[in-house]
């Protein structure tokens, strides 16, 4: 087996490449040093203790079929598309060196004419005439004896679409996860108009092999030849599921009101692994009958519209003669947990 690997994935499915990096990471000899480099397509990319229905516009997301995938790692939330190269360091301990690898990138992107500097524990940055700029942003993971450095390289990712996707609307959500810190970000291209992936790949392999002193033959790897990697259908499966990428959100709260012709509604939501654990609701209008079979019946369904819908349809079936006010409800609510 070898020491030193280099694989490139030719597929832009942010679930198949996240779940090759944790199989890899995973499956790796202790012994051995793994550069992976790889690029998401339309994707908004989330911490692993992050909550989505806060960080992102999720019903925006779904209008333009722009994915959303947890990681395994923390940090904030981040879009991806093919302006965006990724790239994962892996390593047994104790030669395992988050430093090591920060410098491996810097040292590809000089090779390049670029002088980039670390910027505190996560960043990557360059100076221009507007001051410190970010290009990059890492995340990392260890376990006793491994660990991976993971990031991303802005080539010429298209800055107008990180808010529509990253600046959701102000919720009153009360999240027990992590909050994404928004930074200024720069394009590569900027310093270098033909810079793209397959130039970022040549450098980093380069500056790699270079650093460790070693070749290597680089590795593609894509759905076709994926099966040899142990559990991939599992992994791929729980990677690409909703239970993960929602379901495993912190617990929250979300509290939202509303006035209506026929009254006002004030809902307090309790959301445990992605379902509505509690819910109280409440209401000014003269017969609370739907309003409190709604109550009754939100408890145990997902916290998307989806859901949502089923569930007030339900209600409208055992009440048929409040059909148009449930629908004022359904209709609202979808609004507010998208």
């Amino acid at each position: 087996m070898n020491k030193t690997r280099v694989l490139i994935s030719n597929s832009h499915n942010p679930w198949f490449n996240l779940a090759v990096e944790d199989i890899i990471f995973r499956s790796m000899s202790a012994d051995q040093r793994v550069l992976f480099l790889w690029q998401n397509d339309d994707t908004v990319v989330i911490g692993r203790a992050q909550n989505p229905w806060k960080e992102c516009r999720t019903e925006q997301m779904e209008r333009d079929n722009v994915t959303l995938a947890r990681r395994q790692t923390g940090g904030g939330a981040v879009f991806h598309d093919l302006g965006n190269t990724c790239f994962t360091f892996m390593a047994g301990k104790p030669e395992y060196d988050k430093t090591v690898s920060t410098q491996i990138v810097l040292d590809a992107l000089a090779s390049l004419g670029i002088d980039a500097q670390a910027n505190g524990r996560n960043d990557l940055v360059v100076s221009d005439e507007n001051g410190i700029r970010k290009f990059s942003g890492s995340a990392y993971r260890e376990t006793i004896n491994r660990g991976f450095h993971h990031g991303t390289i802005l080539m010429s990712t298209d800055m107008t679409r990180l808010g529509d996707y990253l600046n959701p609307d102000e919720k009153k959500l009360k999240a027990k996860g992590i909050t994404s810190v928004k930074s200024r970000v720069i394009n590569l291209n900027t310093l270098i108009e033909n810079i793209d992936h397959p130039m970022i790949c040549e450098a980093m392999i380069n500056a790699y092999c270079h650093y460790f002193d070693t070749e290597v033959e680089i590795e593609h790897i894509s759905p076709d030849n994926a099966e040899y990697l142990p559990d991939f259908k599992e992994k791929f499966a729980k990677q690409s599921s909703w239970e993960w990428n929602f379901g495993s959100t912190p617990a929250f709260e979300h509290a939202l009101s509303e006035r209506f012709s026929w009254g006002g509604v004030d809902i307090h939501l309790d959301v445990e692994k992605g379902q509505i654990s509690r819910a109280q609701l409440f209401t000014d209008m003269l017969d609370p009958t739907p309003i409190e079979a709604l109550q009754s019946a939100l408890v145990g369904y997902n916290y998307e519209p989806q859901a949502l819908s089923q569930c007030i349809a339900t209600v409208q079936a055992e009440l048929p003669e409040h059909t148009d006010l449930l629908n004022d409800v359904k209709i609202w609510l979808n609004q507010q947990v998208s």
